[in-house]
């Protein structure tokens, strides 16, 4: 996929449900991953020209692992002329080591939000734009739907109250296939995860689910996101419902 491509991906989700204000300061959350990376390449580019201007500056999490290597995320944030900040924690150590924790990444996911949000707001930012691309969207449907028994997702804006901060997605048009092919063509530097959690989670089955489903029922991921879409779930009908 070409990054023109990409942003026109981008500008519709950010036109179609009203992410960015003139004057926002949005932090990119950036794991290293490629779907962080990939969002990093197209708000810098929507920046450019969208009509209401904005600034991004690009944060990370170092959860602690010994062999996380950032330099290639800053070396290209330098590229890209994006501020970069590097946030260091000891929440490996305290997931793994201290209390070994059997289902660590909830409470990975807890502290390292924590650990974000502070850094966001320090950094004088507004809101926060994360990776959450379609895939994401459906298979959070579906773990909701199967673990817990309710149809919920997360919504394409989120305003976090207690912190004062707005919570964006504007990676949530595109298919998970075609950031990875955007990152091959570009050449993108992804960092790959050390945490030994990784791969072995719940949402990983439910990944391997929806593959599967979709396999055997061509088309039926973009149809449970138009479900989503019309389902009246908090924060997905602005836009659907004025159509």
């Amino acid at each position: 996929m070409k990054l023109q491509q990409m942003l026109s991906f981008v500008r519709r989700a950010v036109d179609d449900y009203h992410m960015i204000e003139d004057g926002d300061r949005i932090a990119v959350g950036i794991s290293g991953g490629k779907d962080s990376l990939a969002m990093l390449y197209a708000l810098n580019g929507l920046k450019r020209f969208y009509p209401k201007k904005f600034e991004i500056h690009a944060v990370t999490v170092d959860l602690g692992f010994q062999n996380l290597n950032l330099d290639k995320i800053r070396a290209l944030c330098e590229e890209l002329q994006v501020e970069y900040t590097i946030v260091k924690t000891d929440i490996a150590k305290i997931v793994f080591d201290d209390r070994k924790e059997s289902n660590p990444c909830a409470l990975c996911a807890k502290m390292r939000k924590g650990a974000l949000n502070d850094a966001i707001k320090a950094a004088g930012c507004n809101k926060v734009a994360y990776a959450h691309h379609k895939d994401d969207v459906v298979e959070t449907m579906l773990m909701s739907l199967i673990f817990e028994g309710r149809f919920h997702t997360f919504s394409p804006v989120t305003y976090l109250d207690r912190m004062d901060l707005t919570v964006i997605r504007p990676m949530m048009y595109m298919n998970e296939a075609d950031i990875i092919g955007f990152i091959n063509k570009y050449e993108v530097p992804v960092v790959k995860s050390p945490c030994p959690a990784d791969g072995h989670t719940k949402r990983e089955y439910i990944k391997n689910l929806l593959k599967q489903l979709n396999q055997e029922n061509p088309g039926v991921k973009e149809r449970m996101f138009t479900a989503i879409q019309s389902g009246n779930l908090k924060g997905w009908t602005d836009y659907f419902g004025s159509r």
